[in-house]
């Protein structure tokens, strides 16, 4: 998966997605999910490195089946977080 790191002044957001949605867009029922390579696509790392940067981190922007799993299972986020548009999961975390 793709993890980037975007910093701020006061704050750093951190993008993760499955690497199959980087450059497309989903729209349903008038939400849209745009997955731009300039947002997401950052360095693609494996899950034990993803998942060290999800508990460093305050604010999460996460996209993808694969990356949302691993959120689940190490208590990131919970299921009540997560919005499906076009089927991909989608959670925001801050």
């Amino acid at each position: 998966m793709y993890v980037k790191i975007h910093k701020t002044e006061d704050r750093e957001i951190v993008a993760i997605c499955d690497e199959e949605l980087i450059g497309k867009k989903f729209e349903d029922s008038g939400l849209v999910l745009d997955v731009n390579e300039t947002f997401y696509k950052g360095q693609k790392l494996d899950d034990d490195a993803t998942l060290e940067i999800m508990k460093k981190s305050d604010i999460l922007n996460i996209i993808g089946k694969k990356s949302i799993e691993l959120a689940l299972k190490n208590n990131i986020i919970s299921k009540e977080n997560i919005i499906k548009i076009k089927g991909i999961p989608h959670a925001q975390v801050f």
